[in-house]
């Protein structure tokens, strides 16, 4: 990827969340935005059979249809179609009213598309498997471990390693319910 490129997505992103934070931090969100990049860069180092160009603009702007005021024409037209259909893929449709029909839908829509998309949610959700904010409860994080082995059952053959990784992470997640 140019460096220029990888810049402007960025440059984008980070004035789209400017005055968004990493939820139970007080991290500027282009903390989770790099964590994922960094997942999808590393991944393509493991085994460079996907477009690491694309993944990373999808990766750098994932969360910018959902989260900011961002619409598909404004990321159609400063990136590409490709992109911004990517991006919608990876946004949940706030039509939907359960929270689980609204992730079985995206990653309908995610496994329409190249596999690159794909990439990008298993990163995203590694990336999110940190400790979890203070204030979620047990039951509230055993119900995020149930939507991640939702993700990495859905997405399962778009990249061996971020797979194995997010299993790996899964695991380890469980430690925060506090048994």
């Amino acid at each position: 990827m140019t460096q220029e490129l990888y810049q402007k997505a960025l440059k984008f992103a980070g004035e789209k969340h400017s005055s968004q934070q990493v939820p139970g931090t007080a991290a500027n969100y282009l903390l989770h935005i790099s964590n994922v990049a960094m997942e999808v860069m590393v991944a393509h180092a493991n085994a460079a059979t996907f477009d690491l160009n694309w993944a990373l603009q999808v990766a750098i702007l994932h969360d910018t249809l959902e989260d900011t005021d961002t619409t598909f024409d404004e990321l159609a037209s400063n990136f590409d179609e490709s992109i911004a259909i990517a991006v919608q893929a990876l946004t949940k449709d706030s039509a939907i009213e359960s929270k689980e029909q609204k992730m079985i839908d995206s990653l309908a829509r995610i496994n329409r598309l190249q596999k690159e998309v794909g990439i990008v949610k298993l990163a995203d959700r590694i990336t999110n498997l940190q400790k979890p904010p203070n204030h979620w409860t047990p039951d509230k994080i055993r119900k995020y471990h149930e939507e991640a082995r939702l993700i990495a059952q859905t997405l399962s053959n778009k990249n061996e390693y971020l797979h194995r990784r997010l299993l790996s992470k899964m695991d380890d997640y469980l430690s925060y319910t506090g048994h």
